[in-house]
């Protein structure tokens, strides 16, 4: 390309006030019009941060040194005002929660070309048009507060498509989307790449929706370092290995080839989609039997996680003691006489059970989850865990019984540091300040916060933040656990070491429910899994049946990745039923 970039980059180091070490270090880039560029790196590795300084929020807001120089357009951003950058670079945050400031849809959408001095004819076209184009012109005058998160998420894509500007930039937009959504998202970034005219820059860890759409990736290393830069199939396939190294994402499609290359399955090259995956296995004559699921134990050598099995009575389906019982529990959104986006739920959690539950955004999945945890009250009586009404007891009996985990980890945030905030839990309980000490220092071992360990929880990064939340969850040692969007913000090898954790303190007998988008993660991890449409229960059952049946499609999802390769499998049958990567060939056997 021959065209002046859009964005310059040059030896660039961020770091934050109060952090010990620069990350970004030393980025020298550029990105011109056309290109689609997707950003890389193990968590912490100063991502989000490089997206703050391409708009010049570091500098001008946010307090961080900048060594090097970002130019905008060919100016240098520490000569411009955020207003003036906001021309040509527009913003999509990782929390949708921080830049929604107007009472309406509207009003949102149109609050950024209006501040530009936008004509208002165009303002209300531009509105108009990104509000359709993220399905939301139907719902134009509702306040944004009553959108789901997955619906606020859409709202600020919006935002930032009405200031047409020349650079979009976007971090985790899909992190909150169901797959509707998502391919939504997907289709109106498509449509700006192609014109040709437009840059993007995505942070992003799902990259089975992105796959499509990125022409160029760059990957930083743990320590901020530039390491790779070039087209998408040049890195994410030639240099695989390198990711898996780094800890972050690869598709879902490109880890499954990788572990069945292992078992000796010849695949070349690396697919990339479900679909590549599936001509890539047809094209294989004889693939070896899949895996067997192995039992769910703990090893006998492992030290207890904390959380144990409840004293509570059976469930009604015959599993075994419940822990959790719910019953005709409807739930409306800012009081009577809100709207309901929870009616009539019934179910029954068995003490040991992993559940999942899943639907599109505004199924009301997060609605239930906080009022099983008593973070929002239900009807009296509606829901018991373990013999408690969650939403009447204190704070100090909740917690015994149940630890949570919100959607966004800023919302459960109350000290000062990273430390304190793990010690509350614990505090809260009256534990000895010796046994408060060594649990705390347990978890920041666990979750590597160390470094953190003084730092205020809300300066961590978003990768940070929620294994922080997590860890606040998990500290008490409360036999129920309930976490919304578990991995949100993760790198690969933390998300797998998180899930790594809740599988084994399930296999000791503590109770997990999440909410998540990803079925992929669902089918890899869930024993059971409660399907969710417009805040009725579909459904609820074994995960292999349910993602087998058709309460997926019927709620409007789509099967996970390595389920939709299987499903279009013409020449082994035999593989339809494999959703989990844990049912692949294992590395010691051998092709017949």
């Amino acid at each position: 390309m021959t065209t002046a970039p859009l964005l310059a980059l040059d030896a660039v180091r961020i770091r934050h006030v109060g952090g010990e070490r620069a990350t970004p270090d030393g980025v020298t880039l550029d990105i011109r019009a056309g290109e689609v560029v997707l950003l890389l790196g193990p968590s912490g590795c100063g991502k989000s941060t490089l997206t703050l300084a391409l708009d010049g929020l570091i500098p001008h807001a946010i307090a961080a040194e900048l060594d090097g120089t970002v130019r905008v357009a060919g100016v240098d951003t520490r000569e411009r005002s955020v207003a003036e950058l906001s021309e040509h670079v527009a913003m999509v945050f990782q929390d949708p929660d921080a830049q929604i400031v107007t009472g309406s849809l509207l009003d949102e959408v149109a609050f950024g070309p209006e501040n530009r001095l936008v004509p208002a004819s165009e303002v209300l076209e531009r509105a108009e048009r990104a509000l359709k184009l993220v399905g939301l012109w139907d719902r134009r005058d509702d306040d944004p507060d009553v959108l789901s998160g997955g619906g606020r998420q859409r709202l600020a894509i919006a935002c930032a498509l009405a200031l047409a500007a020349p650079v979009l930039v976007l971090d985790e937009p899909t992190a909150n989307l169901d797959p509707a959504g998502i391919d939504e998202v997907y289709a109106v970034l498509r449509e700006l790449a192609n014109d040709g005219e437009h840059a993007i820059v995505l942070v992003e860890h799902n990259l089975d929706a992105a796959v499509d759409l990125v022409d160029r990736v760059v990957v930083l290393d743990a320590a901020g370092r530039l390491v790779m830069d070039g087209p998408v199939r040049e890195i994410l396939q030639a240099r695989a290995l390198e990711l898996l190294e780094l800890g972050v994402w690869l598709p879902v499609s490109t880890l499954a080839a990788m572990r069945l290359r292992e078992a000796g399955v010849p695949i070349e090259p690396l697919p990339l989609t479900p679909s590549e995956l599936a001509r890539a296995l047809d094209a294989v004559e004889m693939l070896p039997a899949p895996t067997p699921e192995p039992a769910r134990v703990a090893a006998p050598d492992d030290p207890p996680l904390g959380g144990a099995a409840s004293e509570a009575g059976p469930a009604s389906d015959g599993r075994g003691p419940s822990a959790i019982t719910v019953r005709g529990c409807s739930v409306r959104r800012g009081g009577r006489r809100g709207p309901i986006v929870v009616d009539g739920i019934d179910l029954d959690v068995a003490s040991g059970d992993f559940l999942a539950i899943v639907g599109t955004n505004g199924a009301g999945k997060t609605t239930l989850l906080q009022a099983i945890a008593g973070v929002i009250p239900a009807p009296r009586g509606s829901v018991d865990v373990l013999g408690m009404d969650p939403s009447r007891a204190d704070a100090r009996e909740r917690s015994r019984r149940i630890g949570f985990v919100f959607q966004n980890p800023e919302h459960q945030f109350v000290a000062h540091t990273v430390a304190d905030e793990l010690a509350l839990g614990l505090r809260v309980q009256g534990a000895a300040d010796d046994d408060i000490e060594g649990e705390v220092d347990r978890m920041l071992r666990r979750f590597d916060l160390e470094s953190h360990r003084e730092q205020h929880p809300f300066l961590l990064s978003g990768g940070q933040k929620r294994r922080l939340s997590v860890g606040t969850a998990l500290i008490a040692g409360a036999p129920v656990l309930a976490l919304d969007e578990p991995t949100f913000g993760q790198d690969r090898a933390r998300a797998s070491e998180l899930l790594a954790i809740l599988r084994r303190l399930n296999a000791e007998g503590t109770t997990v429910l999440i909410v998540t988008h990803d079925l992929q993660l669902v089918a890899d991890t869930a024993t059971r899994v409660a399907v969710m449409q417009e805040g009725r229960l579909l459904g609820v059952g074994p995960t292999a049946e349910v993602l087998a049946g058709p309460l997926i499609e019927a709620a409007g999802l789509r099967h996970p990745p390595l389920a939709r390769a299987t499903r279009s499998l013409a020449r082994h049958p035999d593989w339809h039923a494999v959703t989990r990567m844990s049912q692949l060939p294992l590395p010691d056997r051998t092709v017949a």
